[in-house]
Formats: structure tokens, sequence, C-alpha cells
């Protein structure tokens, strides 16, 4: 039997499927490399590790900022537009003037190109992954800002919007469910999401596009891997380019948030 339900984005299906298994890039937490984002500053400022991309170079990237605890930038801007998604701690991004804002873990954010802001981290360890479209993803004084025409979003974890449940924390929460944060439904085109799913979930997930994206928030999977499986802990990736099949099982104890970033539909899909 198929219960499938719609979505403009993403659909959700639980359904038996088998499927072609396409190559994929594994990125455990654990084996990340870190190092400074503005070596100058040294362990004041926050630590940066890429899970793919190159921050560097004039393309698309997603990496891992690690803010010490009391962390408070200068104000400054970037360049670029930047999204983010909190993993661990509480974050704060905003205008220099503004009252701080924390964003707990599975908050999400985005900072426009050109606009002053400070960022701020008030967790014992505060963690966020930070995804861009296009690079170098830089520093730089407020003296150069400029408006891009875009505005910040800060989205408190409480505030997504779910769909088909209005608390995804529940833990009665038996299906998958998605939140959409940005981008455009046409097939091509970007879009990020989030997801959950349920304590013990064990299946996979089929996704039609060139870009498939999918960053551990919270919880944990166990992606079954050719090689054998990898436990992939908050804040690790993986990912693939083109149609794929990933299969994996989620905590057994509690609910598993992904972060996804993709260019057409995925099917997330139940052994069960």
């Amino acid at each position: 039997m198929r219960l499938t339900a719609k979505y403009p984005l993403m659909t959700i299906a639980l359904i038996l499927f088998s499927s072609q298994i396409h190559a994929v890039e594994i990125v455990p937490v654990e084996e990340v490399e870190w190092g400074y984002l503005n070596p100058a500053r040294g362990d004041k400022g926050p630590s940066a590790a890429d899970l793919w991309g190159d921050r560097t170079q004039d393309t698309a990237s997603g990496i891992l900022l690690q803010f010490p605890k009391g962390f408070s930038s200068p104000p400054h801007i970037h360049n670029i537009t930047y999204r983010g998604v909190v993993i661990e701690g509480a974050l704060h991004n905003d205008d220099p003037n503004a009252e701080k804002m924390w964003l707990p873990a599975g908050s999400y954010w985005s900072q426009p190109a050109g606009e002053a802001h400070i960022t701020a981290a008030n967790g014992q360890k505060n963690i966020a992954y930070i995804e861009i479209d296009t690079g170098p993803y830089l520093v730089q004084p407020t003296k150069l800002a400029f408006d891009n025409g875009e505005r910040p979003v800060n989205l408190d974890k409480s505030n997504l919007v779910w769909l088909g449940e209005s608390d995804v924390e529940m833990v009665e929460q038996t299906e998958a469910k998605v939140a959409y944060l940005w981008g455009k439904t046409e097939k091509g085109q970007l879009r990020g999401a989030m997801i959950t799913l349920p304590a013990g979930f064990d299946g996979n997930i089929n996704a039609d596009g060139e870009i498939f994206k999918a960053v551990v928030v919270k919880g944990s999977v166990q992606y079954h891997a050719e090689e054998g499986d990898k436990a992939l802990a908050a804040g690790s990736y993986f990912g693939s380019e083109g149609e794929s099949h990933h299969a994996f099982s989620s905590d057994p104890e509690q609910v598993t948030m992904l972060y996804i970033r993709s260019s057409d539909r995925f099917d997330i899909i139940s052994d069960e």
C-alpha cells in the first residue's frame, strides 16, 4: 500500500521501495577539519570547517562554524548572502542595535549581502551550518555596506510551520514532517527545507534533482553505505548529484531533524 501526501516542494511517502544506489558524499562531523575563520583573531573568533564545496572560491558551499561561549562580533558585512541553521547552543544574528534574540538549535536565519550586523553566541558550545550560493565568503567592514534589496530572516524553531502536525517534538510523532524555508518550487530551482523523522525511522530518501545535500541538525542517523554503516551525528553531512538513493535509520530515542538543500522533489520512504 502506498500512502502519499503531496506538497509543492517534496512528497512524503510511506512505501516499500527499491532502486539503484548512486554514489554519495558522506562527511561525519567527527572527521571534519577545523581551522580559524579569521586566523588573525585565532581562538577568539569562530572556527570553520567545510562540509561541501569551497567557501574561498566562486562556487556554492556549506560550512560549519563554531563560536566560543560569550562570543560577539564587531559590526560587519559580508560580500554575499548566506543562510544559517543553528545546530547547537544559542546564536544571535541581527542589526548591531537590535535586542538579543537567541536562536536555539533547529532555528534558521538568513543574512543579506552588504547589510551591517553582529553575530553573538550564548551557549556553552555553539555550532551553526552556514550555506552560500556563490563565493568567496568574506567578512568586510561596515564602511562597505550596501543594500542589495533583500531583507534578513530570523526564524526561531518554535515558529517553523510544519505540514501535517503543529508540534514535531511530540513523542508520538509517527511520520516525517516538513517545514519549507526558502526557494522556489519549479523543477531545477533551488529550495531549502527542514524535515523531521520519528524516533527509530528506518527507510530512505530518494532524490530526483541534480542537487541534494542533507545536514543532520538534531539527533543522528546510521547511513547505510555500500562500504558499511556510517554514524552521522548532528553537524554531519551527506549529499549527491543526480538521481540518488539514501538509505538510513534514525536515532531510536528521539526525533531527528535534517536540513535539506535540493533542486527538485525528493521522497521520504519508510521500510516499515
